[in-house]
């Protein structure tokens, strides 16, 4: 008997999942806990397994489409129950869709006796060309002015300049040009909840971007000197991303409202530092979170942030991971950005930017030097961070960075 396959509970608020890739079709076998297809949420990729060793029998649901939480998608025939027989029916199906293809072919297809005779009959048939139209007579000319004289009048009139014929030009070919195509894609449930939760920001919240740049020197120099070391203790590398979640936490503890979020009517303030980490996964922009960052090293910091990465491309971060969160950090310089302004998580009220670093040209003590330097920008919601909050955040963020012994004496 065919054993059914159910979309499993994948969250308490998630009543409805997108049908992935098939890993396995109609008639092929599949191992007990094997992995058979994948389903999409709001929240990450989901695979569902085998339940037993046998063969797929029949698949309801296809790729793209949605299914509920607890339906049937699909059935798994166990082995020994009739899976030859599935198997054998495929084949079957499969050897009859190419004896009917080959006759639609033989069907369509023209004699080529009657083709030739056509183009035969084409050869003989010939245009007759033209009459050519007579000149017509051309006026007396006057010699002696060189002009024509009408024959009714007589009155001088200017000769036509004769108008040299344009040269034949080669004919131009047109430019041959492909199929023109659209491909309909649906949303993902990724990126569909990705597009609601960014439009629900911009609709609900007061938002504000303020900017700053911060000469990376100090930091750069500091990593140059360790990064080996650090390497060889902690297997990971020293990247700038720890410092930033540092210099974050500073400065949230130096002004709580940014940590803050708005809960109705009240303003709820978090005694806790869980910091999201912005990363391109495999199905779109994915926000997983540092669980009390404030007590994190550099090591366990870089290591956490390697690891959320790697599993953010490769679809397998579990859902806890990527709910709560009270501000988040986003990193456009590693794709090149320059310069952005990044939309706050809801219901968080603060989102700092990180951007790519270029050398420029700045003054320092009467100086024009060249330094490493980075924009960065806090977007924020204005309806409880107020103007002078967010810069003092932003330039917390700055002072940390360009002198990261700060970190340490906490000053």
């Amino acid at each position: 008997m065919a054993v059914e396959l159910k979309v499993p509970a994948v969250g308490e608020s998630i009543t409805e999942v997108q049908i992935g890739q098939w890993l396995k079709g109609e008639g092929q076998a599949a191992e007990k806990d094997e992995n058979l297809v994948e389903i999409e949420t709001d929240k990450a990729t989901v695979e569902i397994s085998a339940p037993v060793s046998g063969t797929i029998s029949k698949v309801l649901k296809r790729t793209g489409e949605t299914a509920a939480v607890g339906e049937v998608i699909g059935y798994i025939e166990p082995s020994g129950n009739g899976s030859g027989a599935v198997a054998a029916k495929s084949e079957l199906d499969a050897a009859a869709a190419a004896k009917s293809q080959a006759a639609q072919e033989i069907r369509t297809a023209k004699p080529k006796s009657e083709t030739a005779a056509k183009s035969s009959e084409a050869r003989k048939l010939t245009v007759p060309a033209p009459e050519r139209p007579q000149a017509a007579p051309r006026p007396p000319v006057d010699a002696e002015h060189g002009l024509v004289v009408s024959r009714e009048d007589r009155r001088p009139i200017s000769r036509p300049r004769e108008v040299e014929k344009p040269r034949s030009s080669p004919a131009i070919a047109p430019v041959a040009r492909g199929v023109r195509q659209e491909e309909v894609v649906p949303m993902s449930p990724i990126r569909r909840r990705i597009a609601e939760r960014l439009v629900e920001a911009q609709h609900q919240a007061a938002l504000l971007t303020t900017f700053n740049e911060i000469d990376m020197s100090a930091v750069i120099a500091l990593r140059n000197e360790h990064k080996q070391v650090f390497f060889d203790r902690y297997g990971v590398k020293l990247g700038f991303m720890s410092f930033f979640v540092k210099a974050a936490v500073d400065a949230l503890k130096l002004v709580p409202q940014v940590n803050a979020e708005v809960r109705g009517h009240d303003i709820v303030y978090h005694n806790y530092f869980d910091i999201g980490i912005a990363v391109g996964g495999g199905k779109g922009l994915v926000v997983p979170v540092l669980r009390d960052a404030d007590r994190m090293s550099f090591a366990e910091i870089e290591l956490a942030i390697a690891d959320l990465a790697h599993r953010a491309r490769e679809n397998s971060l579990q859902l806890e991971e990527l709910q709560g969160g009270t501000f988040t950090i986003s990193n456009g310089g590693v794709y090149g950005s320059m310069l952005s302004t990044p939309i706050v998580n809801p219901p968080q009220s603060g989102i700092l930017g990180l951007h790519v670093v270029q050398d420029r040209p700045v003054a320092r003590e009467g100086q024009v030097v060249i330094r490493p330097m980075m924009y960065v920008a806090l977007t924020y919601d204005h309806r409880i961070v107020d103007g002078q909050g967010a810069v003092t955040f932003l330039k917390r963020v700055k002072d940390v960075i360009e002198e990261p012994m700060r970190m340490l004496v906490e000053i």
